[in-house]
């Protein structure tokens, strides 16, 4: 039975614990927000990560990151290592978006390491198989092997699955009158869009969605919505065509809650800083409080190799809006497959965003987390800022650096405000 289900029937699950400890809430209170579907804990119930995760009302900002091979660089070694980081910088999960190399031996060996929330987007696998056997991913692609990936992924573990259900028939329509710079730029969602064209029919992710809340439910795999036509370009953003989608979404959300699956619903992408609030909110309202999984969002398109921070700039602004998940972005975003070092920037970047968010939102934990860190600071106590502080290692780098003789900073030296404040 799912959390979804458990929490109607009143049971406060073993999960539903660990996230009420870890975030210092109410089990009671936690479970009734996951019975309304405005909480979700992704947990696969045959892979039983050490870590749970809960995203949604009430809760801190959870920060996922997306690592994976390509089809240029498919070392496994080297995508474990970036796991690693972002298990350290502080990630709250994972996804394993691989294009390159033995995909199932590449999901398989990131398991077996996660400690955290594991997702995946199932249709890529569908897309490379048929490319391996000969045929254009459009063409040979056929709506049971797009089935088939998102069984495959649920039996193997994962703990939440993008699928790009939202991205019909009636969308496609729009788009096509749509005077888009960038057009659709969800690789999910242009697989489906070219496959539509090409073979006439509706997306069978949205015609065979009971089929997919049916393998949901019996895993326990939470359904990540995703946003197909995501703006990718500012000057997309919030047209006819992303919000058609979102009120698929918010259809599709009724209805696995219907099944009591959990869902998460996805959002854009590039967008201007003034439209953030409002997509959130309109995002909101339309999903009845389902959760917010936000890619960004960016909010200049001018920025490359600095993308980790024009994302961080609007996952905070999402976040304090109230979207409930942060997808980072690294400083490799729309350039290249990102390095491990990237990837931590990017969990930093992403995780900034969050708490900043937290602040904005109430969350108390951040608060207090805020308030130890300036009474470190008011005491001059540099290994309490260090052991308080979101990245030890380069705080403490700086300091070391340039080093003083005094117990302060080399910035101000003896002129440093605390200092004087202490007459010492």
């Amino acid at each position: 039975m799912t959390q979804l289900l458990r929490a109607r029937e009143g049971v406060i699950t073993e999960e539903m614990r660990r996230v009420a400890q870890e975030e210092g809430c109410d089990p009671q209170a936690l479970r009734e927000r996951i019975a309304q579907g405005k909480v979700v804990i992704p947990f696969n119930r045959l892979r039983r990560a050490k870590r749970v995760c809960g995203i949604g009302q009430g809760l801190r900002t959870k920060v996922n990151a997306n690592i994976g091979t390509s089809v240029d660089y498919t070392s496994v070694e080297e995508e474990l290592d970036k796991l690693r980081a972002a298990e350290k910088a502080g990630a709250d999960a994972v996804m394993d978006l691989s294009t390159g190399g033995d995909l199932r031996e590449v999901r398989r060996r990131i398991m077996e390491e996660a400690t955290i929330t594991l997702g995946s987007v199932p249709i890529y696998e569908a897309v490379v198989e048929a490319s391996r056997k000969g045929h254009s991913a459009t063409r040979g692609m056929k709506a049971r092997d797009m089935l088939g990936a998102i069984r495959r992924h649920c039996e193997d573990g994962v703990d939440f699955v993008t699928v790009h259900c939202g991205a019909t028939r009636g969308v496609l329509k729009l788009l096509k009158e749509s005077q888009r710079v960038c057009g659709v730029v969800s690789r999910g969602g242009v697989f489906l869009v070219e496959w539509m064209s090409v073979h006439g029919c509706e997306n069978p992710l949205y015609e065979n969605f009971d089929e997919i809340l049916s393998m949901a439910r019996e895993y326990d795999v939470t359904l990540s919505l995703g946003d197909a036509m995501r703006p990718g370009a500012l000057a997309d953003a919030f047209d006819r065509v992303q919000v058609y989608e979102l009120n698929v979404l918010a259809e599709l959300a009724q209805r696995a809650w219907d099944k009591g699956v959990q869902v998460i619903i996805e959002g854009p992408g590039h967008v201007p800083m003034h439209q953030i609030a409002a997509q959130v909110q309109l995002q909101k309202e339309l999903c009845r409080g389902a959760p917010f999984y936000v890619l960004g969002p960016l909010v200049t398109d001018v920025a490359p190799g600095y993308d980790h921070i024009t994302s961080a700039i609007g996952g905070a602004l999402a976040a304090a809006a109230g979207a409930d998940f942060l997808c980072y972005v690294t400083p490799s975003e729309h350039l290249s497959l990102p390095r491990v070092q990237d990837v931590w920037d990017g969990v930093m970047a992403s995780r900034i965003a969050a708490h900043a968010a937290d602040i904005a939102k109430g969350i108390k934990s951040a608060w207090e987390w805020d308030k130890t860190m300036s009474q470190m600071r008011r005491k001059r106590d540099w290994e309490g800022q260090f052991a308080t502080c979101i990245d030890r290692e380069k705080a403490k780098s700086f300091r070391e650096s340039r080093p003083s003789t005094d117990n302060v900073c080399s910035m101000c030296g003896q002129y440093c405000v605390f200092k004087v404040a202490d007459g010492t």
